[in-house]
């Protein structure tokens, strides 16, 4: 049986000796769908309800441009316009679209922003879920709707080509994480932890002089005593898991993440991927990527890129963990 793993990275070293004076407060909400928390050392100054008011005001923000789920979401607009329509994109947007691109292009498209069509074909976006699969020639149909290559974006504009429908999931949420920290420096909060919906940042320490300990995402880990813990230091976590969304048929499960080189959900994806990384937005976005690529492959692109992920994978009705080498290092067996 695995043994417990705690997850200390080099910074820990570095954990200032003196003590933030204030205690722990807490505010949270719900919002795209699922839930947000922060958690920060009160050093005086900070009204909650005010604090409150400024995350929401992030999230907002998140949503007004990344939702799908949202009609008048500038993603949205953007999927239903005609073709040849440009679009001038919102900083944020841009910002986020930027990351996906790149990692649409170092993963082969293992990561592709543009999934969309396919996301909804199989009853995983807005549109009513089904209950059982597209038909081959459908899932064709909707690939050549989809491309990461078919985006142009020129002097801050996108173009629709006809059809390019934008999907943000796999690393929206991660953003706001960020976005949500940079809200909270920039009102002069050093010590505090982040979470939407799972995916987590931590900064500075709490008035024990502990860092922010985490325990990664693995819900059938969580009954084995067999939970990773990590110490959230200037460091965000992200997690893909199988587990979250999928729908059986014929006693086939089909899972939300999709291989957009495919047109399917992953076979034999790993039943989660938990990824460190200074950057929520990032380690959304390569949890999701490291997902579709599986575990042999994913472990390969995560040695060469040096990321710290954890994979889980269902073997004979049990829970193995394969370990990057970058994860390796800061990991002590306890």
């Amino acid at each position: 049986m695995l043994q417990r793993r705690v997850i200390i990275p080099p910074r820990l070293a570095e954990l200032p000796t003196c003590l933030p004076a204030g205690k722990v407060l807490d505010v949270s909400g719900k919002a795209m769908g699922t839930y947000w928390t922060v958690k920060w050392v009160d050093e005086g100054g900070v009204n909650p309800q005010s604090l409150t008011s400024r995350i929401e005001h992030v999230i907002a923000r998140v949503v007004d441009e990344m939702s799908t789920w949202q009609e008048d979401a500038f993603i949205s607009r953007f999927n239903s316009a005609p073709a040849n329509s440009d679009f001038a994109l919102p900083a944020c947007f841009a910002h986020v679209l930027e990351c996906a691109m790149q990692l649409a292009a170092d993963t082969d498209g293992a990561f592709d922003p543009t999934v969309g069509p396919l996301v909804n074909l199989w009853g995983f976006g807005p549109d009513r879920p089904i209950t059982e699969p597209p038909t081959q020639m459908d899932i064709a149909a909707a690939q050549t709707l989809c491309g990461w290559r078919r985006i142009v974006v020129k002097d801050g504009y996108i173009c629709q080509p006809g059809g390019l429908y934008l999907d943000f999931s796999g690393i929206a949420k991660g953003y706001s994480v960020d976005l949500i920290a940079d809200s909270l420096r920039g009102q002069g909060i050093r010590n505090f932890l982040v979470e939407v919906g799972g995916e987590l940042s931590g900064s500075g320490i709490k008035p024990d002089g502990q860092p922010w300990w985490v325990a990664l995402e693995a819900p059938e880990l969580q009954r084995q005593d067999q939970q990773s813990i990590v110490a959230l230091y200037g460091l965000a976590v992200a997690t893909s898991g199988d587990y979250r969304r999928y729908f059986d048929h014929q006693n086939i499960r089909y899972s939300h993440t999709l291989d957009p080189r495919t047109g399917y959900p992953v076979a034999d994806a790993p039943f989660a991927v938990s990824v460190l990384h200074s950057s929520c937005m990032h380690a959304d976005a390569l949890a999701t990527a490291l997902t579709v690529l599986g575990v042999q492959a994913g472990l390969e692109y995560a040695a060469r890129r040096n990321i710290a992920a954890i994979f889980t994978q269902m073997e004979a009705g049990k829970p193995v963990q394969y370990v990057s080498p970058a994860m390796l290092e800061m990991v002590e067996e306890v």
